[in-house]
């Protein structure tokens, strides 16, 4: 794990962060010699791909099939 001061840090926050990033490895902030910060990468999230989730629910009626009319009128009045 690295170990970085806080000045150096400051110096160059953005492309230490892109490091991290980039290497996955952790970085500890220090402040005269004592961690002030621990910054870890962030998971990466699978992303999801369309359909995933399909056996997931079940359909039980025709969706399609089902009569509205009587309630369309009844909005009409």
């Amino acid at each position: 794990m690295k170990t970085i001061g806080i000045s150096e840090f400051k110096a160059g926050c953005i492309q230490l962060l892109k490091d991290v990033q980039r290497t996955r490895e952790p970085l500890v902030v220090t402040h005269r010699g004592r961690p002030l910060a621990r910054i870890e990468p962030v998971p990466e999230v699978e992303r999801k791909v369309l359909g995933s989730l399909r056996h997931m629910g079940e359909i039980r009626a025709d969706l399609l099939a089902v009569d509205f009319t009587d309630e369309w009128e009844m909005c009409q009045e």
